[in-house]
């Protein structure tokens, strides 16, 4: 209204007849307009995104997670883990199919032990010449470990989980008994056994290696209540068809004849590395490695024999 009045007061100040410059100019006003539509509008796509790319490429806020990012180490599933709140499973043996068989080593611990230990009764509890050998030989091998042998020994931890040919687990915090009367081991309290188990996983985990949620009881001494305990934990039980006999073992003989008469594919072999009360396990392997090769049987890691 202001421009049409403008232009009406100019055409009478002129003499020309009211709205000849109005038809005159507004066809080049009409263009201008449009021109100016045009740009204005153009700068406003030039400035910003579509709204779906902008948000395809955005960063992501911060706490945010990316659903293509690599899943961190710790939440990489471990062999033997199994569901929570139910009993596990107990294992005895790997397929018999195939050649495969584990060698598994147990590195207890006790009171007494340490006990023994301290007023220099014995001189170590961990069996060097072992590893010695099973390094050598590069043997796979799954040690099942207590948390007190491992602090008392964590040289000799790192060491084995330093090797990647070895795998460990779980035996308890101190090699107590999950049962009554399970040999001359002292009861560990029902209400402690999940806290115990649990426990022992804490102490192992800072080694790093090939960790594993297997566990095997002190003994092999178990009943439904102490499965019962374990099933918060998400583990596997694993307990063994050949026994070496080498705990207390008088000689070495008896403990190759042991374990190479009854082996067969898929056998789980229950020997000990610790050395006080197991004194002639590293002359027996020598020749218990030896016979399994000649069985055609090929050690393995645990893992591998239960397919992880």
């Amino acid at each position: 209204m202001i421009a049409a009045s403008r232009t009406h007061s100019a055409d009478a100040h002129e003499g020309r007849a009211p709205g000849t410059l109005l038809r005159v100019f507004a066809p080049r006003i009409a263009v201008y307009l449009s021109l100016a539509a045009l740009c204005l509008g153009l700068s406003a796509c030039a400035g910003k995104e579509p709204a779906h790319s902008a948000a395809q490429g955005a960063a992501p806020a911060p706490g945010a997670s990316s659903s293509s990012a690599a899943p961190s180490p710790s939440a990489t599933r471990q062999p033997g883990t199994a569901a929570t709140g139910v009993k596990p499973e107990v294992v005895k043996h790997g397929p018999r199919t195939g050649n495969k068989v584990a060698l598994t080593f147990d590195a207890d611990m006790t009171d007494f032990m340490q006990k023994q230990l301290a007023e220099g009764k014995i001189a170590s509890y961990a069996n060097l010449k072992i590893l010695d050998l099973l390094e050598k030989e590069k043997i796979p091998t799954t040690f099942f470990l207590t948390g007190q042998w491992v602090e008392q020994y964590p040289d000799v931890t790192r060491r084995i989980t330093g090797n990647p040919i070895f795998e460990v687990a779980n035996h308890s915090y101190e090699h107590m008994g999950f049962v009554p009367k399970c040999y001359t081991l002292p009861q560990l309290s029902p209400q402690l056994m999940t806290t115990d188990v649990s426990r022992t996983f804490d102490v192992i985990k800072p080694y790093g290696g090939r960790q594993t949620r297997y566990f095997r009881f002190p003994g092999g001494c178990y009943d439904q209540a102490a499965l019962q305990a374990l099933a918060p934990l998400g583990l596997t039980v694993i307990e063994w068809d050949v026994v070496s006999g080498d705990p207390f073992a008088t000689a070495y003989k008896p403990i190759v004849n042991a374990v190479l008469s009854t082996v067969q594919a898929g056998s789980i072999v229950v020997l000990h590395i610790t050395e006080g009360n197991a004194q002639y396990t590293d002359e027996a392997m020598p020749e218990i490695l030896a016979g399994l090769k000649q069985k055609g049987l090929q050690p393995v890691t645990l893992s591998e024999l239960l397919g992880g």
